[in-house]
């Protein structure tokens, strides 16, 4: 493959094993401090692919440490300038450039509210970085494609190490340390067969659940930047609360069910799919007979999103030339978009 994007992707793990080696200790020692300034909610600040990390982020901090976590609407600081009350809250900007100012923006004014601000982003010399109080640098490395690969995976990377140190937790802070070699074993994942099934399709229904809702978001958000295909993620939860009406005849969707609780429902919800005549992609682990598509596993749970978008990501560059489109150049995009 030549493309940046194919390049990239397969980069993903080197990414995170650079962030393991150089960036764990300080992580470990922001945890630390998490745990003895003990703030009672998190404020996420992100567009993007990004959000999509920060939505994962979220999920594991009410999971893992019980604190409320919101993503903030950006133009209510950088449009609106709302009088908001961040005092005994930490604020986690996450980007890859660190350019934005409707990034940068929210976590200047939240550190002068006395926010605990950190960024994780992917140029430690960026505007953002000098506007947090702790920066921590993605490892990722040069990002050329317009669509975000390695910052992606290295995103999530960073939200599971900056949870698993603040909470303490053993078990995720040694999947991370095995999380490399998983995405290497991952990105070798077959899914040809979600090629042929949208290589002529102009719409799809991308459904998670909890903590592969998030990867659901960056799949349609790839779908539509780099294959052209009008993508939209929902809840299997949401599903049936109006996007049904949508579902016709051959209507494609891809179902991302790994292991945990979220599951069951998700395996049924494709069986019930197939039998209103949609296209269903279910991607499951080796254990679920329904699947069609083999979902790899992390080494923990909480880490299997990012072995999902691993396996993902390969099938999209592919789906994409398979279109007749480039995937290092979508259509109107640029690499770093500016906003307020």
């Amino acid at each position: 493959m030549s493309t940046c994007m194919w390049k990239e992707m397969r980069e993903g793990p080197e990414a995170v094993a650079r962030q393991a080696e150089r960036q764990d200790a300080r992580f470990a020692e922001l945890g630390a401090l998490l745990r003895h300034t003990d703030p009672h909610a998190l404020v996420t600040v992100a567009r993007g692919s990004s959000d999509h990390a920060s939505a994962y982020l979220a999920y594991l901090t009410m999971l893992k440490l019980g604190r409320l976590s919101v993503s903030l609407p950006m133009s209510l600081v950088t449009m609106y300038d709302a009088p908001l009350d961040v005092a005994g809250t930490v604020a986690v900007a996450i980007s890859q450039s660190g350019r934005s100012p409707d990034v940068v923006e929210p976590i200047k004014r939240f550190r002068q509210g006395r926010a605990q601000t950190v960024a994780l982003v992917n140029d430690a010399a960026s505007p953002l970085a000098e506007a947090a109080e702790w920066t921590l640098p993605l490892e990722a490395g040069p990002e050329y494609a317009v669509a975000a690969t390695k910052s992606y995976i290295a995103s999530l990377s960073a939200g599971a190490r900056l949870v698993a140190h603040w909470a303490e937790d053993a078990a995720l802070i040694d999947g991370l340390k095995a999380l490399p070699e998983s995405l290497r074993a991952a990105q070798e994942s077959d899914w040809s067969a979600a090629v042929e099934v949208l290589k002529d399709a102009d719409r799809i229904m991308v459904v998670g659940r909890s903590l592969t809702l998030p990867v659901a978001l960056e799949a349609a958000l790839k779908c539509k930047e780099t294959a052209a295909i009008q993508a939209e993620a929902f809840s299997g939860a949401e599903i049936k609360h109006g996007p049904m009406a949508l579902i016709d005849e051959g209507y494609p969707l891809l179902i991302f069910a790994p292991r945990g609780p979220a599951q069951a429902g998700l395996v049924k919800l494709a069986e019930e799919m197939r039998g209103r005549g949609a296209k269903v992609l279910l991607a499951a682990p080796a254990d679920v007979a329904s699947r069609e598509l083999t979902l790899p596993l992390g080494p923990t749970p909480e880490l299997d999103p990012i072995a999902a978008v691993s396996a993902f990501y390969p099938m999209v560059e592919a789906l994409a030339r398979a279109r007749g489109f480039d995937p290092d150049q979508p259509r109107h995009l640029n690499k770093v978009t500016m906003t307020r």
